[in-house]
């Protein structure tokens, strides 16, 4: 049974001044892992990383109905399975499935969460 559904999108430009500002936000948004896994990419590659990952998560509140307050960022982990398709985990939803999507254009970040009864 679907249990809720969210999208977002984001604009790599934004993302961009963020990260040329300061690591503040690298690491409001990101997990511990997540932020190793960031550091080791190319400048570009790293905004495009670091916003697939920031819509998932805004996505993922969405879907749940209680906005980024109720879940924070830090709760919230995305990591790639061995095919390199995103995996999403979330502190207190173990029992729930979470489907997640994240792509990118030349000036856009897109996500779509799905939450599924297990």
């Amino acid at each position: 049974m679907i249990l809720g559904i969210g999208v977002d999108i984001i604009e790599l430009a934004r993302i961009k001044r963020l990260l040329e500002k300061n690591n503040r936000f690298l690491e409001r948004v990101l997990t511990s892992r997540e932020l190793d896994q960031a550091e080791q990419l190319a400048p570009h590659r790293r905004v495009e990383y670091t916003a697939g990952r920031f819509a998932a998560k805004e996505a993922l509140s969405k879907a749940n109905g209680t906005g980024i307050g109720k879940l924070s960022f830090q709760q919230i982990e995305i990591r790639n399975h061995a095919n390199g398709a995103p995996e999403m985990q979330a502190e207190g939803m173990e029992e729930i499935s979470i489907h997640v999507s994240i792509s990118h254009s030349k000036e856009y970040a897109v996500a779509q969460v799905l939450l599924e009864k297990r």
